[in-house]
């Protein structure tokens, strides 16, 4: 047994915020239904590197899914998606708010068929507010979060990390919701509720100590590239071979062994430096110390110097690293799968790791409506109705 499983699922999303959500409830048991259109089905099919004309990101993002093509055009399609609602435990959806509202397929009307359901809604702005109508990506979410002004070097503008961080957070705050959201439907009387997750408050809420800062003492968070002002020391450094370290020696203990290591004892033993708020008055002198230290040897020499004193230390992994690294295959953060063709692929492993219960990869994304006509057959349909659905271009 998986901890979700005998849970219905019903994913009315597309690209990423929605479906990462499903894809985490799929991975632990959920039967997660996608509910797709019959023209090209989700943009992300076709987004990033592709293999075969379809996504190799598709792969993951959908795996253990299945695959339902329903026109939400046409009155039957949309009767169809209204019927698996009406058994679902938990519908998610990441339109435009009101879109669902539109079609016939608001809070109102599937909780009236269905008043356990569990409705999480993913939008840029949430589904209330003055900005709810408003278009929002992943991008917006965490320019007006906060986490873009903060990202990058302060003689320059502000960057983005190198993957759809905004709509990943959402993704996981809505999963969050949703276990919550079951919860109370269990132990407090079987009702069902709307789960209300906003992009740019999902980034928001990562925010730490921001608003606190702000509001008492009217300080406000700069872009201060690879240091945390505050948190000292906690920076990157390069080799002589050029590869980016990560040298975490913030705690009052770890310091000390860390200067010890570079053979600084004058500043290991300095009771000036013994607690974050010296060090942090110092960050200058510590942070030359410690680059001028990296810079004169290789980067093995470093972490294996590192690792012996009990300093956290890192090299910037590239994905290559992760592929060799011993870590990643003990814990099977890299699975074996391979793709309809045969052709042989390394997926992610899944996160987190349950020792009774844990997740598992069953099938990687579905094609286009591949469960479509099982799906429907299990809803009572038979062949000859199922194939004039087809032909009225309803599914």
């Amino acid at each position: 047994m998986k901890p979700m499983q005998g849970v219905r699922v019903l994913e009315l999303g597309t690209l990423i915020a929605g479906p990462f959500c499903t894809r985490i409830l799929g991975e632990f048991g959920a039967d997660v239904i996608k509910v797709e259109s019959p023209d090209g089905g989700d943009p992300l099919r076709q987004w990033r590197k592709l293999h075969q004309g379809t996504s190799l990101w598709w792969s993951v993002q959908a795996r253990n899914k299945k695959s339902l093509t329903a026109n939400l055009k046409h009155p039957e399609g949309l009767a169809i998606v209204r019927r698996l609602a009406a058994e679902a435990d938990i519908v998610v959806e990441n339109f435009r708010p009101g879109v669902l509202e539109k079609l016939g397929l608001g809070w109102d009307v599937l909780s009236a068929a269905n008043p356990g359901l569990v409705m999480v809604r993913l939008s840029g702005f949430g589904q209330t507010g003055p900005y709810k109508d408003r278009p929002g990506f992943g991008a917006i979410g965490e320019s007006m979060g906060g986490l873009r002004y903060i990202t990058g070097f302060p003689d320059r503008p502000p960057v983005r990390t190198g993957i759809s961080i905004g709509d990943s957070i959402a993704a996981l705050w809505a999963a969050i919701g949703a276990l919550m959201a079951l919860r109370h439907r269990e132990v407090n009387g079987g009702v069902g509720q709307v789960v209300d997750v906003a992009l740019y408050e999902a980034v928001f809420a990562m925010m730490e100590s921001m608003v606190p800062e702000f509001d008492v003492a009217g300080f406000v968070r700069e872009r201060t590239g690879n240091i945390m002002p505050g948190i000292t020391p906690s920076n990157t450094h390069t080799t002589r071979d050029g590869r980016h370290i990560i040298v975490g020696g913030n705690g009052d203990a770890i310091f000390r062994r860390l200067m010890l290591a570079v053979g600084r004892a004058d500043l290991a033993d300095d009771p000036g430096l013994a607690s974050n708020a010296g060090r942090d008055a110092r960050a200058i002198e510590l942070y030359g110390v410690i680059d001028a230290w990296v810079a004169a040897r290789d980067g093995d020499s470093v972490l294996a110097a590192l690792e012996a004193a009990e300093v956290p230390a890192s090299s910037v992994y590239s994905v290559a690293d992760m592929f060799r690294d011993a870590q990643f295959a003990a814990r099977g953060m890299l699975e074996e799968a391979s793709l309809p063709d045969g052709t042989p692929m390394r997926i992610p492993g899944i996160v987190p790791k349950l020792t009774d219960t844990p997740g598992s990869t069953e099938w990687l994304g579905p094609g286009l409506g591949e469960h479509t006509d099982a799906i429907l057959a299990g809803l009572g349909f038979d062949a000859e109705r199922i194939a004039a659905l087809r032909a009225a271009g309803a599914i």
